[in-house]
C-alpha cells in the first residue's frame, strides 16, 4: 500500500506540472492587467506604473515568469495579492477551511441520502417507492444550484425567517451558541449542494445495485440461507459501490464548480468567492494559486478513490 501511494504521488507530479503550465500560460495571455486601474488614474505617474510592472516582472516573457513563479511556489512563496494587499498563501489558508467544511458536509449529506434511498429502490425495482425516488432524483439534479439556492433564501430566510442567508464569520457568541449560529448559517449552502449531489448519486447507486443484485454469487448467497439484509449489505452494496466511487471522484471538479456558485449566492467567505473576486479584480497571483489548489484537491480525491477500491474489493491488490 505504501509503495502504491508513493508511486501515485510521483505520477501526480508531472500532472501538476502540466496543469500549472497550462493555467499560467492561459492567465498570462488573457486580457486584463492587475495594474490597469493605475493606468486610468491620472494621479499615478507613468514611471511609478512602469516601476511596479518591472518589480513584479509583468513585462518579462511568459516562460521566465513561469520559472520564477514555480520556483517561488516550491519555496513556499505563493505571491502577493494585488487586491487584498496580503500574501496569497495566508489569504487561501483563511478561506480554504470554510470551503472544505461546506463541501465536506454537503458530500456527507449526499451520501446519507443516496446510499439508503438508492439501495432500497434497487431492491424493489419499479415499486411505488422506486418511482417516487426516481422522480425526486430527476427533479433534484435537473435544478441548478443557483436556482435552488435562491428558492431556499426566499422560503427559509424571507418567508419563514428561520435561517440567515448571509454567511458571517464575525459571530460574537461563544460555546454552544457559537456552534448553533454557525450551523444555522451553513445549513442552506450545505443543503443546496448536498441535495443536488444526493439526487445525482441516488441514480448511480440504484443502477449499480441493480447490476450486482442479479449476479450468480448473490443468488448463491441467498441459497445458503443468509438473511436478505446480510446479502444486500455484505455482498451487493460493497461491490456496487466501486463504480459509484469512480463517478464521485470524477465529479469532484463539478462539485468544486458548484461550490463556487453556492458561495456567491450565500456570501460564504470561502475559496470560491475568493476566486470570483480575484477574477473581477484581475488579481492573477490569487487566480493562479486558487485554481492550482483546486487541481491538487481533485488529484487527491482521485487517489483516495483508488485506495477505497482495495477496501471495497479484496481482489484488488496494490502490490
Amino acid at each position: 500500500m505504501g509503495r502504491y501511494v508513493l508511486r501515485r504521488l510521483l505520477i501526480a507530479i508531472p500532472s501538476l506540472i502540466g496543469i500549472s503550465i497550462v493555467l499560467f500560460t492561459v492567465l498570462a495571455l488573457a486580457p486584463g492587467d492587475p495594474f490597469e486601474e493605475l493606468a486610468t488614474n491620472p494621479n499615478v505617474p507613468a514611471e511609478v506604473r512602469a516601476n511596479l510592472r518591472t518589480q513584479f516582472g509583468l513585462d518579462d516573457p511568459v516562460a521566465v515568469r513561469y520559472v520564477r513563479w514555480s520556483s517561488a511556489m516550491l519555496h513556499g512563496d505563493w505571491g502577493f495579492s494585488f487586491a487584498s494587499r496580503i500574501d496569497v498563501d495566508k489569504l487561501i489558508l483563511q478561506r480554504l477551511p470554510v470551503t472544505l467544511l461546506v463541501i465536506g458536509s454537503s458530500q456527507l449529506l449526499a451520501l446519507l441520502i443516496a446510499l439508503p434511498i438508492g439501495v432500497y429502490a434497487a431492491t424493489r425495482p419499479y415499486s411505488l417507492f422506486d418511482q417516487i425516488a426516481n422522480t425526486f432524483a430527476f427533479i433534484g439534479f435537473s435544478l441548478p444550484t443557483f436556482f435552488t439556492g435562491i428558492l431556499f433564501i426566499l422560503v427559509f430566510s424571507i418567508q419563514l425567517d428561520w435561517l440567515p442567508f448571509v454567511y458571517r464569520t464575525d459571530i460574537a457568541a461563544t460555546g454552544w451558541r457559537w456552534w448553533w449560529e454557525h450551523g444555522k448559517q451553513a445549513a442552506m449552502p450545505v443543503a443546496v449542494l448536498g441535495l443536488f449531489q444526493g439526487a445525482s448519486w441516488t441514480r448511480y447507486v440504484r443502477s449499480a445495485v441493480l447490476d450486482v443484485i442479479r449476479l450468480d454469487y448473490v443468488t448463491t448467497a441467498r441459497s445458503k440461507g443468509l438473511r436478505e439484509f446480510t446479502v444486500v449489505l455484505k455482498h451487493v452494496v460493497r461491490n456496487a459501490l466501486i463504480p459509484v466511487v469512480t463517478l464521485v471522484a470524477l465529479q469532484m471538479p463539478a462539485i468544486f464548480g458548484g461550490a463556487i456558485i453556492t458561495e456567491q449566492i450565500f456570501r460564504v467567505p470561502g475559496i470560491g468567492s475568493l476566486l470570483i473576486s480575484a477574477i473581477l479584480a484581475n488579481d492573477t497571483p490569487v487566480i493562479m494559486a486558487v485554481t492550482f489548489v483546486f487541481s491538487c484537491l481533485v488529484i487527491l480525491f482521485n487517489l483516495l478513490a483508488d485506495l477505497l477500491y482495495g477496501w471495497l474489493d479484496p481482489r484488488i491488490s496494490y502490490g
